[in-house]
């Protein structure tokens, strides 16, 4: 009996499950919200939860009014950085509450 050497991590094989599945769509949103932290950056990721994608909009709890407001005027940088990052223009919009 052989051993496998280098385990695959669970999260590794998603993607892959996702595409035989027909879901490539489901998977793109999932990962846009695995990919918020480093998208955003540390001191942003601090400040904000990420609640749900649904419908192409990201809602984000923001810790305070001065960070939505921060961020409001940040949103389509962001966008445009989270949509590069899944290489396609998976989120149109991000709702931030």
């Amino acid at each position: 009996m052989s051993r496998i050497k280098n385990p695959t991590k669970i999260s590794a094989l998603v993607g892959d499950i996702y595409q035989i599945l027909g879901l490539e769509e489901a998977y793109q949103q999932y990962k846009a919200l695995q990919i918020w932290d480093s998208v955003v950056g540390d001191v942003i990721a601090k400040a904000t939860v990420v609640e749900q994608f649904s419908q192409g909009q990201l809602f984000i709890r923001v810790k305070n009014s001065s960070w939505r407001m921060e961020l409001h005027f940040r949103k389509n940088d962001i966008l445009t950085k989270l949509n590069t990052a899944l290489d396609s223009p998976v989120v149109r919009d991000i709702i931030f509450k």
